[in-house]
C-alpha cells in the first residue's frame, strides 16, 4: 500500500461473526420436541386417565407444540456481532457491546450449550429466543443450537474488544 492510497472507511455495521442454528440440530430438536408434544396429547386422548391428568397432559402437548413454533422462528435466525452491538439477524440488539461488563465462557457457567454468557451493566428487557439466546436481566446467555466453533468466534472476537476497550480506558 503506498502512503497515497486511502483507508477504507470504519463501518460500525460491519458483521464481525455470525452464528445460526445448523440444519442438522435444528431439524433434530424442532422433530424431538414436536414428536414429544403430539405424544403427550395423543396419551391424553387416547388413555383414560383421571380428568386434571388428561388436562395436565394436554396442557402439556399444547405447551411443547407452542414451543417448537418459537424454537422454529428463533432458529431460523442469525447472531451477529458487530463493533458496537451483539444482535440478532432480524434487527433485535441483544446487547451493545459497550454495555457488556463481562464474559464467560467456563465450564461451570448457567450458560447454553456450546455457547458463553454476557454480563452488562444496564438491566434490558427478559428476552427468550429458544435454541439461540435469552436475557434476563443484566445476564445474556448466547448458545443452544448452533455450533460450538460459531459461537467460541463471537466470543473471542468479543473478549478482544472488550480488552482493546479495557487497554484505551486505562490510558
Amino acid at each position: 500500500m503506498t502512503p497515497y492510497e486511502e483507508l477504507p472507511e470504519f463501518d460500525p455495521n460491519e458483521v464481525l461473526a455470525s452464528a445460526g442454528a445448523s440444519a442438522g440440530r435444528r431439524f433434530l430438536g424442532l422433530v424431538s420436541m414436536g414428536v414429544l408434544g403430539l405424544m403427550l396429547i395423543y396419551i391424553a386422548v387416547v388413555q383414560s386417565p383421571a380428568l386434571e391428568w388428561r388436562l395436565f397432559l394436554l396442557v402439556l402437548g399444547v405447551g411443547s407444540l407452542w414451543l417448537v413454533d418459537r424454537m422454529r422462528r428463533a432458529t431460523s435466525s442469525r447472531i451477529e456481532l458487530t463493533e458496537t452491538e451483539l444482535r440478532d439477524s432480524d434487527g433485535t440488539v441483544i446487547a451493545l457491546v459497550a454495555d457488556i461488563d463481562g464474559l464467560d465462557r467456563g465450564f461451570f457457567a448457567f450458560k447454553p450449550s456450546n455457547g458463553f454468557l454476557v454480563r452488562t451493566t444496564t438491566k434490558g428487557a427478559n428476552e427468550w429466543r429458544p435454541g439461540m439466546w435469552w436475557r434476563a436481566g443484566r445476564r445474556i446467555g448466547v448458545g443452544g443450537m448452533m455450533p460450538a466453533h460459531q459461537s467460541k468466534q463471537i466470543a473471542e472476537i468479543l473478549a478482544v474488544i472488550m480488552a482493546k476497550r479495557e487497554i484505551e480506558n486505562n490510558r
